[in-house]
């Protein structure tokens, strides 16, 4: 489960630009919702995400992730907690370009903690789940950008985190492409997975169990 209590995010402190981009900001995310997070451009999505996926700080406030205050952790525990509880999908999919299918999705297993004698069976069959396993030899730089986003999401699940944050995940593709990436949203929350999808489009908010609109770095009820 997600608990944020009171979070304020503020970018530049003491600073003449000083800018707060959240705004005592509380929700609670159960295990197993599909949420969708929406908002103007500079709401504070980006931020709020950031901070799910313990990639930024937060200056006043609690989070809780499984009942585990991050504030204050160490950089190598935030880092453990995004490699084993967190999955990541961004617009620009974030993979490396030069390394083929198979590689990209290697790298979180590469970097766990607890190292696995089967790294290559465990990213063949993450890539088989998104259908991408005919193409696991090929380079990345390569593909379409459905086809990206589906390594891209194969990578997030490699390590079977419970959470998968997505970062306005079909923002890059057309809608045919679009409404097959949603159904493997679907099916990984089906599958008992929390699903946070930060989006401009209604279209793909309206596919989600739940709706949070952000407005002014503040949750708008």
């Amino acid at each position: 489960m997600i608990k944020l209590s009171d979070i304020r995010k503020i970018y530049n402190k003491g600073k003449s630009n000083e800018f707060e981009a959240l705004k005592e900001v509380s929700l609670t995310i159960n295990d197993g919702e599909m949420t969708a997070v929406i908002g103007k451009s500079g709401a504070g999505k980006s931020t709020l995400l950031h901070i799910l996926a313990c990639i930024d700080s937060y200056e006043d406030g609690e989070y809780y992730i499984d009942d585990m205050l991050v504030k204050n952790l160490s950089e190598k525990k935030l880092a453990e907690i995004r490699n084993s509880k967190i999955g990541m999908v961004m617009q620009d999919y974030a993979l490396v370009d030069d390394f083929s299918c198979i590689e990209n999705v290697l790298l979180p297993l590469d970097f766990a903690k607890n190292k696995k004698a089967n790294k290559t069976e465990l990213a063949m069959n993450a890539l088989k789940s998104v259908g991408m396993d005919g193409m696991a030899k090929k380079p990345v730089n390569k593909l379409s950008g459905g086809q990206k986003q589906r390594v891209a999401i194969a990578r997030a699940v490699v390590n079977e985190p419970s959470i998968i944050l997505a970062d306005e995940p079909t923002g890059a593709l057309d809608s045919k492409t679009s409404a097959e990436i949603m159904g493997l949203f679907h099916k990984l929350n089906e599958n008992g997975k929390t699903i946070i999808i930060v989006t401009h489009d209604m279209e793909i908010a309206n596919q989600c169990g739940r709706i949070i609109e952000i407005f002014d770095g503040k949750i708008k009820f």
